[in-house]
């Protein structure tokens, strides 16, 4: 057996505790921890890098780093980029920190809560169908699909506003629920009593 040396230049603390915490995030969420951590790297890069410097920074094997980079890629959280003189690619994240999120909600979304959606309607509609179903089932199912596309719906308009107004609701924080509960106490205030 040959014994073999890894020399790696070593990442900046800040940096190196960055990239192994969105690594254990990844996994967390189920992505694998290579293609998060490989992500964290690309994002707090100040240049392009190749897939030989991402190995060799991360000490990871090369075709662990590509295979990675073509997920990354198909997610749309990285970008292939060429520079100036070298042949090899290099690869540079998505710098946008609201574009990056709505990339991963909008993925997320498609992979899990679009066929959801899908399975939950053919439920509903079968269950409509047959008679041995139970009309309390039946109306679970209904419920449950009610839900998921108005927060589907929600989801989609939100993902709509500009990161500008996205960020001016999120620092409002707890206002967004007094007004919404104010108007909702407001509403009943102007209702007419039965």
């Amino acid at each position: 057996m040959t014994e073999m040396t890894v020399h790696r230049t070593r990442l900046p603390a800040a940096i190196e505790r960055f990239v192994l915490h969105w690594g254990e995030m990844g996994a967390v969420w189920g992505v694998n921890r290579s293609v998060a951590q490989i992500h964290a790297l690309l994002y707090v890069s100040d240049k392009p890098m190749t897939a030989e410097d991402i190995a060799e920074r991360l000490a990871m094997a090369r075709s662990n780093v590509s295979t990675s980079l073509r997920e990354l890629t198909g997610w749309g959280l990285i970008r292939r980029v060429h520079v100036m003189g070298d042949r090899r690619d290099h690869y540079e994240a998505e710098g946008d920190m609201f574009e990056m999120v709505r990339r991963i909600a909008l993925g997320r979304k498609a992979r899990e809560i679009d066929p959801t959606l899908g399975v939950l309607r053919a439920c509903v509609a079968d269950a409509k169908k047959d008679a041995r179903v139970p009309a309390s089932v039946r109306k679970r199912l209904t419920a449950m699909l009610e839900f998921t596309e108005t927060v589907d719906k929600s989801f989609g308009e939100i993902m709509q506003l500009p990161a500008s107004t996205l960020m001016a609701l999120l620092k409002m924080g707890g206002a967004v629920e007094r007004i919404a509960v104010g108007r909702g106490k407001k509403s009943m205030k102007s209702a007419p009593s039965a």
